[in-house]
Formats: structure tokens, sequence, C-alpha cells
């Protein structure tokens, strides 16, 4: 005879590794944006701006953000702010003369 399914404790396994899963996503939301230098933004700022581009439909745009972002996975255009106003957790600053202007109505 085979042994009946634990429905209770698989749902409660399943609600464990989602709940694990949301608060990795907003860890890893927030070391993105330590390591943007968006962290110097007002909470004000980054959410008006994070809803621009979310609301922008044009695909030329959408593809020039995503050329840059995939460069600073890359770490070729990797921007972060300066080690005092942050924990950086041993990872060294990078010379900041090569920040591109970010957040103004004409670029990309």
């Amino acid at each position: 005879m085979r042994k009946p399914r634990d429905f209770d404790a698989e749902l409660k396994s399943l609600e464990d590794k989602a709940r694990d899963l949301k608060a990795r996503k907003v860890q890893q939301l927030g070391e993105l944006v330590i390591s943007t230098g968006a962290d110097a933004l007002s909470a004000e700022e980054l959410a008006g701006a994070l809803i621009v581009l979310a609301e922008t439909k044009d695909a030329g745009k959408r593809e020039a953000w995503a050329k840059r972002g995939a460069a600073f996975f890359q770490g070729r255009t990797r921007r972060t702010a300066p080690a005092s106003d942050r924990d950086v957790g041993g990872a060294q600053p990078q010379p900041s003369s090569a920040q591109p202007a970010s957040g103004s109505a004409g670029a990309e």
C-alpha cells in the first residue's frame, strides 16, 4: 500500500520557497540600485525614473537601455558610489570620470 501524500507539508514547502525567492529578488534589486549608484537618488526620483522606464514603448530606447545594462553587467561601464557613502562589501570603487549622464529627457 502506498503512503499518502502530505499535501499540507508540500504546500508549506512551496510557500517557503516562494517567500525565499521573493526575498532574494528584493535583495538583488537593492544590490542593483546600490551598485549602479542610484542609491544617491531620492526614493521619489528613483520611483519616477522607473515609472518612465516601465511606460516607455519605444523599442529603440528600450534596446539602447538593454545594451547599456548588459555592458554594466559585463563591467565595462560599472558605476559605484563612494565607499564612504555605502557598505561596499569589499568591492573597490571604480573611477567616476566615465560616468554617463542619466535621467535627462534627451538621453538615449
